[in-house]
């Protein structure tokens, strides 16, 4: 960490979507923000290699975080897993340079800068302890108490990503920041990414979505992209269906305090 950032964006959940990355690229406070921050699921998508090079034609602007389904490209290129969940991820596992690779498999799961107005402010992918685990904004307090067990005091905002649902809530006195997805948006369409400092702004890029999908049929191999990208794009899984979906694993995983 350095010194103290006036404005920093953040990008979450990509997955490979490149129309929706570029329409947040080319907005003009991402553009001009000190950093933008990638809290992880970059690359699993329909063009998870065009993706990368172009977030790392961005220069230092760019600060990475590895998700969990950036890791398990990586495990799968590597041969230390023979699947993944995602029925797109072999395809772009598949899709990525080795140098690629490479990259993915050194970035880190956590990370922490002084934002103004916020100050010491912990970005991660899913909770600052584990790259997938699940937590919701109506997560029970005794849950949030889990996820922030050694957390230091100092840092008083955590940003997470991995639910592709945006929201802000305190929760044990800290403030945690959801971007919501830029490129697999559950609840309603749009890039979804939000603005940091001195407050929180939730921020959502409206694209041509019907020309997205046409151009991700046009320009990528995955034998079923036409589906993924009408379901995805157009944000076909309402909030309340992914929640009622969500809800049940995420109570299951601990038992209360």
């Amino acid at each position: 960490m350095t010194g103290e950032y006036t404005r920093v964006a953040v990008l979450s959940d990509i997955h490979g979507v490149l129309p929706a990355l570029e329409a947040v690229l080319a907005e003009p406070e991402v553009a001009a923000a000190d950093r933008i921050v990638l809290t992880g699921d970059i690359t699993a998508g329909p063009q998870p290699a065009e993706v990368l090079d172009l977030l790392r034609e961005q220069g230092d602007q760019v600060l990475w975080l590895a998700g969990n389904a950036d890791r398990e490209l990586v495990e799968f290129r590597r041969g230390e897993r023979t699947r993944i969940p995602d029925p797109i991820g072999p395809f772009a596992a598949q899709a990525l340079r080795a140098d690629q690779v490479a990259f993915l498999a050194a970035l880190p799961r956590t990370r922490t800068l002084r934002v103004r107005g916020l100050g010491e402010v912990l970005f991660c992918h899913a909770t600052p302890r584990d790259d997938e685990e699940v937590v919701l904004v109506d997560s029970r307090p005794a849950r949030w108490a889990e996820v922030f067990t050694g957390l230091a005091p100092e840092i008083r905002t955590v940003v997470c990503g991995h639910t592709h649902m945006p929201y802000v809530r305190l929760a044990h006195g800290r403030l945690v920041v959801n971007p919501g997805s830029v490129g697999m948006p559950y609840g309603r369409p749009g890039a979804h990414w939000c603005l940091l400092g001195p407050g929180t702004d939730l921020r959502v890029t409206p694209y041509d979505i019907p020309a997205a999908v046409t151009r991700l049929i046009r320009e990528c191999a995955y034998p079923e992209i036409a589906d993924w990208a009408d379901y995805f794009l157009h944000a076909r899984a309402s909030d309340t269906e992914v929640l009622a979906a969500w809800t049940p694993e995420e109570r299951e995983e601990r038992e209360p305090i």
